[in-house]
């Protein structure tokens, strides 16, 4: 099997069919600090903004047949791009797929067909505005649908994957599938399905939306408990400042991680401009001034003192892109 290519900047036939196909929706040498929540990580080789479900399935395809690697990413708020920054493609998935409607179906059922760049914010709102309840334990939560659902996002033993229908993907060789319920596994931030025959590790499929069941609720009610989730959040949660929301992983629901940081006694521990939070010790912010190298090692730092007081690893719930394990397979 051909390797993915080593990339240390895209040659002239691949910018030029970039730039060709996808005109001002495509960006060369693009910083990604300015893309994602923590506001740190070096250049995209390419970033580009596909506008349609074609578009995507085109741009992986030819990646793919290029063997050139692929990044997507959503609103950019579960990632951290070391300053090295991405070899590659990044595509950018927020600012097209943006369907977003409530079908009834013939049965009486009722489903919301969203897109994965609409913002998890957006989804909640609209199903507040409808009447419809469900999906209020995503209220707080950032980022895109798709993010949300490849993360399997979700909080207070609620996760997307209980509400899912089906998911709909496309692979590399441009073809579109939908996966249905009981036909993908949801874990502990990650949702998985059977893998499809031919389907290089390396080249994944992208999710392109997904349809959630949701029920019909008095308006007044479910918009009382969407206050009261909002205000729960809003109150143990550090803001005003770039994170990536919570950093680790907990290691068990009795166990959250940022129970161990703060008894480690890591609270207000800083390097350079990252440090982390006083309010919640499962954030790392960003005070202005961080880099991605300051986050990492901050994150090397707190994994280092948690492993040696408690014994337990913590793993980071934070997607970290751009590294060699990432860029070559």
């Amino acid at each position: 099997m051909p390797r993915i290519r080593r990339i240390g900047m895209l040659d002239a036939t691949v910018r030029n069919w970039l730039e060709s196909r996808f005109k001002a929706d495509v960006k060369f040498d693009e910083s990604m600090c300015r893309h994602t929540s923590l506001g740190v990580g070096g250049a995209a080789e390419a970033l580009v903004f596909p506008r349609t479900r074609e578009e995507v399935a085109e741009v992986i395809t030819e990646a793919w047949q290029r063997r050139i690697p692929y990044l997507v990413v959503g609103g950019g708020t579960n990632l951290l791009v070391p300053d090295r920054g991405i070899p590659g493609i990044v595509i950018c998935l927020s600012t097209g797929l943006r369907r977003l409607e409530r079908v009834n179906d013939p049965e009486g059922g009722i489903r919301v067909l969203a897109d994965a760049g609409v913002s998890t914010k957006t989804l909640c709102r609209f199903c507040l505005s409808e009447g419809l309840g469900g999906m209020n334990f995503a209220l707080g939560i950032p980022g895109t649908v798709g993010g949300a659902i490849r993360m399997n996002a979700g909080t207070g033993g609620e996760s997307m994957s209980d509400r899912l229908l089906f998911i709909e993907v496309v692979y590399p060789m441009g073809t579109p599938k939908k996966v249905f319920k009981g036909h993908f596994h949801g874990e502990y931030r990650k949702l998985s399905w059977d893998k499809v025959a031919d389907v290089e590790d390396a080249y994944p499929p992208v999710i392109l939306g997904g349809a959630f069941e949701v029920i019909p609720v008095k308006p007044d009610a479910l918009k009382a408990e969407a206050r009261q989730r909002l205000r729960s959040r809003a109150a143990g949660q550090p803001k005003g400042r770039g994170s990536a929301g919570c950093f680790f992983k907990n290691p068990s629901p009795k166990t959250p991680a940022g129970r161990l940081i703060e008894q480690s006694g890591l609270k207000g521990a800083c390097r350079g401009g990252a440090v982390v939070s006083e309010k919640h010790a499962n954030f790392i912010l960003n005070t202005g001034s961080a880099s991605a190298d300051d986050i990492l090692g901050l994150m090397k730092t707190v994994q280092e003192t948690v492993l040696g007081k408690f014994g337990i690893l913590l793993e980071p719930e934070v997607q970290i892109v751009g590294t060699e394990k990432n860029s070559e397979k």
